[in-house]
């Protein structure tokens, strides 16, 4: 293959986002672009580099040889990049032109659109883009580089090569029809009912199934959703109760007065939420931006559960 034209740090991010997606369109869909587009900056990188390093006839898209030791390289190229532009914008906040952040979806009504106002008016240049969904799916997005920072629950894994500032920790809680539950003996009183369970296809049902697990709690449930608002709509209508976090009960704010929440009548369990972003990268940012979370969290989400149950203000707290 002859050797044609420059190697730009696009066509290097394509190249990256190619080759751990496995898929040209997949790659599109990563970064905001068309197929064609993808497929053209392989092909501009690879007469710049005189060689093919991606079978792109087979399916699922492979490395070459070659694709696989410039794969190395590139990563390197990508990092420095980023770190030279984290270096710029260190100095003044302002100039950072492009920020690609994942929220918990949790946050998506309210802590959310908060932020991105207040960055807005700080980042004049900068193009916001906005990933929001399940805390397992935006760590994968964070470290295949999708995302430049997150705001997720921690899942308990190792996070070499990451720093993490922690927001915020909140407890599970008892999620009732309004009325059917009396103080008391709580626990055996929700043995009589169907328990509706988040679904254990994501990180936080399995949570709740394992510790429900360790204590040898045997519950009587038909079913698994992955909606706090499909959940809650159903406890509301009396079918049964849940466990959830504070923050799935304000989200879901349509059913929020047909439900009383109580604390959990065994075991307490809890999580924590954080800020995440790949280490010695942004600089002085993901500080900046954890400064800016806070006062949200408190505003929207801490103090209005405190209000209506107070018994929350022992659990639920901003670090």
């Amino acid at each position: 293959m002859a050797t044609t034209g420059k190697i730009t740090l696009w066509g290097v991010e394509v190249f990256v986002a190619t080759a751990e997606e496995a898929s040209i369109s997949a790659a599109a869909r990563r970064l905001g672009s068309s197929a064609a587009t993808v497929s053209q900056q392989i092909t501009n990188l690879e007469g710049a580099i005189g060689t093919t390093l991606l079978n792109r006839g087979e399916r699922p898209v492979t490395l070459t040889p070659a694709g696989e030791m410039f794969l190395r390289r590139a990563n390197t190229i990508l990092n420095e990049a980023d770190q030279a532009k984290a270096e710029l914008a260190m100095a003044d906040f302002s100039r950072l032109t492009r920020f690609r952040l994942g929220m918990i979806e949790d946050f998506d009504a309210d802590v959310t659109p908060g932020l991105l106002t207040k960055l807005s008016t700080e980042l004049k240049n900068c193009q916001f883009l906005l990933e929001t969904g399940a805390s397992h799916r935006l760590f994968d997005l964070l470290d295949s580089r999708a995302l430049d920072v997150i705001v997720a629950a921690d899942m308990g894994q190792s996070l070499a090569g990451m720093e993490v500032h922690q927001l915020m920790e909140e407890p599970f809680v008892v999620a009732a029809p309004k009325g059917m539950i009396a103080p008391g003996d709580v626990a055996r009183q929700l043995r009589r009912l169907q328990l509706i369970q988040y679904t254990t296809r994501h990180h936080m049902g399995r949570v709740i199934a394992g510790h429900l697990a360790r204590q040898n709690l045997r519950l009587t449930h038909r079913f698994e959703l992955d909606s706090y608002h499909a959940i809650m709509a159903m406890v509301a209508e009396g079918a049964g109760w849940t466990i959830l976090t504070p923050l799935g009960w304000l989200r879901a704010g349509r059913f929020r007065e047909a439900v009383d929440l109580w604390p959990l009548p065994f075991a307490p369990l809890s999580r924590t939420i954080s800020l995440t972003a790949r280490q010695d990268i942004l600089g002085e940012m993901p500080k900046k931006i954890t400064a800016r979370i806070k006062p949200l969290l408190r505003d929207m989400i801490v103090d209005p559960a405190g209000q209506s149950y107070p018994w929350l203000k022992d659990g639920l707290r901003i670090y």
